[in-house]
């Protein structure tokens, strides 16, 4: 269970709730509630330091894509802080391409091998230098897999 909730989830409307479960436990997400809302599925599934409501909706439109598209106005990504998990970005997605791979060959039903919109970059917000990477989920929305690699010194 979460100790510390700064936001209590957010929701991903999904084509396929038992894809979309399936992928985002390969991120380390477990299923913590599944219920119904309205007439379709839903879970919260806690990872990563967060909550996230999958919704399964009947006779799905195919989403934007918010990556590639530089006009998208709205939902972008989600941002997961590995910082504490990993001390190398670029190691821990190798490691998470292969267990999609591997889940993906016991289960083609259910998983495809991990699609990487970015891989591995540095980035400079504020004080901070952060490596950045970018992965699709089962239905191809953007996430953000980020992780501070230093701080800066005092620059004023």
């Amino acid at each position: 269970m979460l100790s510390e909730k700064f936001m209590h989830h957010a929701s991903i409307r999904t084509a396929n709730i038992y894809k979309a479960i399936a992928f985002y436990e390969q991120l380390g997400f477990t299923v913590c509630e599944r219920f119904t809302t309205g007439y379709t599925l839903a879970c919260w599934m806690e990872g990563l330091s967060g909550r996230i409501e999958l919704i399964q909706i009947p006779e799905p439109k195919p989403a934007p894509d918010a990556f590639a598209d530089e006009h998208y106005v709205g939902y972008y990504h989600l941002s997961f802080d590995l910082t504490e998990l990993t001390t190398d970005l670029p190691s821990y997605l190798a490691k998470l391409k292969e267990s999609f791979a591997v889940a993906a060959q016991n289960q083609p039903e259910s998983l495809q091998p991990l699609k990487v919109l970015l891989e591995p970059t540095q980035q400079q917000i504020g004080d901070r230098i952060y490596e950045v990477a970018f992965i699709a989920d089962a239905d191809g929305l953007p996430l953000e897999l980020i992780r501070v690699l230093a701080i800066l010194g005092d620059r004023g």
